[in-house]
């Protein structure tokens, strides 16, 4: 009989920035996997200065201790999933891919992380490519919204047949499952999940309020979670869409700008 603590949970680890406002970044990601019930590790990638209003400062992680964070946490603990945020150079993107490639991560959800909900760039330009060309390929699911599909495939999307059509574009760069998010469109939340084989959709209700600060990451770290779990991608991505939208209903403000989701809204 296991002892008390020693039943094993899910792991899930997080590669991405940290948030000073703990709104994104990889204190959301940590509260997201604690709130489904599965064990976060960390990577950081960059510290940023953040708040609810703006990005002040970027100070990116050496790529020597981001892999050795990488390696410190697979060789002893492992991961069942991992999710990838803001690997703001191409550099850092090499690096990352490298090591999961090198340790046979089958679980990976990639959040092309660019721009900050305050508007402020967290991807350099030269780094798109690399994303494209290294990090892709290896995903279980990558998590787009409407602006981050139109750069990663140089399209327009005004709607749901060109946000389809950015999905079987992104799909072709090589991961397997592409969910194209529609929040920045008109209308219902609606994302289109697309595995090549169809198109299926996730609806929720628009919600009035400006406190959504880490939306993205929240959402795509509730996949992995998912994913860590046991889930199949479709069904990890359904908790996931009913995980944020619940934790935005129950948002409360904090700060002046855009408050942060409530990652706790089952016991807060």
């Amino acid at each position: 009989m296991a002892g008390v603590g020693e039943a094993r949970r899910p792991i899930a680890m997080t590669i991405a920035g940290s948030d000073s406002g703990a709104g994104a970044g990889v204190q959301a990601d940590l509260k997201t996997f604690a709130a489904l019930g599965v064990y976060g590790a960390s990577v950081l990638t960059a510290i940023t200065a953040q708040n609810t209003m703006q990005v002040t400062a970027v100070h990116e992680i050496p790529i020597d201790v981001i892999t050795a964070q990488i390696q410190a946490v697979l060789s002893d603990m492992g991961a069942n999933a991992v999710k990838t945020g803001m690997l703001s150079s191409s550099a850092i993107i090499d690096a990352v891919a490298g090591e999961l490639k090198l340790a046979g991560v089958e679980r990976l959800v990639v959040d092309p992380v660019m721009v900050a909900k305050s508007g402020d760039s967290l991807l350099r330009s030269d780094a798109v490519e690399a994303l494209k060309t290294q990090l892709l390929p290896l995903a279980t699911v990558v998590t787009p919204n409407i602006p981050e599909a139109e750069v990663l495939t140089g399209m327009s999307i005004q709607g749901r047949e060109e946000a389809l059509q950015a999905a079987e574009a992104i799909l072709g760069m090589g991961p397997k499952v592409v969910v194209v998010k529609g929040g920045h469109l008109e209308g219902p939340a609606t994302d289109l999940f697309y595995d090549g084989e169809g198109v299926r959709e996730l609806h929720a209700s628009r919600i009035d309020t400006k406190n959504t600060h880490g939306t993205g990451c929240t959402f795509a770290s509730a996949v992995a979670a998912g994913l860590a779990s046991g889930l199949e991608p479709w069904d990890a991505v359904v908790q996931a869409k009913n995980f944020i939208t619940e934790a935005i209903q129950n948002a409360y403000a904090v700060g002046q700008g855009h408050g942060p989701v409530n990652h706790f809204y089952r016991w807060v």
